[in-house]
């Protein structure tokens, strides 16, 4: 697995980050299986967030099964995302900073490596914002900073007012949801729905900007729709091409389709959402691969985006 210095932080972390939004279906034990198997293949950072299993559930379920030995704590990067409640978004100062104490007593930890905006508070105050974020970071509670879901412009207006970089953008990514790269391939090309600009350019912002790109949702055809690897219903030419480089490359389809995010040059990490232990391992696999320009771009055509 590469390992990245993420830019605008002091974070060494892997290309690939765990998930943790459905693990409360697991045992403790399970919890820790998952967790030592991506430790072992040297995934470092763990992604959460306040509202993933309702009400902190998540980050408690993790807090409780896994115990951080002396100096251990170190070691790891956690990550949190905030703002989501039920029904609405809140970046509020007080909101803020009472998810984070509640989060770190569910995390049974002193401070986050990160913290994200999850999602834009349409009602969004940047003072608010940077009014909390210098409180965490004076406290020592949150070390770094980002978003999650944010277009530039988003990412601009919270900066009028807060400090601290924002050194990390958490969006939606995968094979066959790539308009963030498809818009750029294609653009001024009329009546072409591909060259519709959806996000106000997040990719070629992030890349002179320094943020890092995390890509949820990796193998998930659209939003929540189901994944699209062995759906030869829906996207026949795609999994043939997966099939065939994964056996060129002696890994699974779900190893190709994470070195397709991971071989772009933006160095962007690939946030999985598994379960399954064997799942993070076929992973970690694929993003050690350097894809050739031309199969890159073979599985981009093959998921039904235009090369002109």
């Amino acid at each position: 697995m590469k390992t990245l210095r993420l830019p605008q932080t002091d974070i060494d972390a892997g290309n690939i980050v765990l998930g943790l939004m459905r693990i409360p279906e697991l045992t403790d034990e399970q919890i820790r299986t998952l967790v030592g198997t991506a430790r072992d293949a040297g995934v470092t950072m763990f992604d959460h967030a306040d509202v993933y299993g309702g009400d902190h559930l998540c980050e408690r379920r993790f807090g409780e099964a896994v115990a951080f030995a002396a100096g251990e704590r170190e070691s790891i990067q956690l990550q949190s995302k905030v703002g989501i409640r039920d029904g609405y978004w809140d970046f509020s100062t007080e909101h803020i900073l009472e998810s984070v104490d509640t989060s770190l007593a569910a995390l049974r930890t002193d401070y986050l490596d990160v913290l994200l905006l999850h999602r834009p508070d349409a009602l969004v105050e940047p003072q608010e914002v940077a009014a909390a974020f210098d409180a965490l970071a004076d406290a020592g509670k949150v070390r770094h900073f980002g978003v999650s879901n944010h277009t530039p412009l988003q990412v601009d207006l919270l900066k009028t007012a807060v400090r601290q970089p924002l050194a990390i953008n958490q969006v939606q990514l995968s094979i066959t949801h790539a308009p963030l790269v498809a818009t750029g391939v294609t653009p001024n090309m009329q009546d072409l729905p591909q060259s519709i600009d959806r996000d106000n350019g997040i990719l070629d912002y992030s890349r002179l900007h320094g943020i890092t790109l995390q890509a949820w949702s990796p193998f998930q055809a659209g939003f929540f729709t189901g994944t699209f690897i062995g759906d030869r219903e829906h996207y026949a030419d795609l999994n043939d091409v997966l099939d065939e480089l994964a056996a060129k490359y002696d890994v699974t389809p779900t190893g190709i389709a994470t070195a397709w995010i991971t071989r772009h040059p933006a160095d962007m990490q690939v946030v999985l959402g598994t379960t399954k232990p064997e799942r993070v391992l076929q992973a970690v696999a694929g993003s050690e691969l350097s894809l050739t320009r031309p199969e890159w771009y073979r599985l981009y055509a093959a998921a039904g985006y235009l090369v002109p």
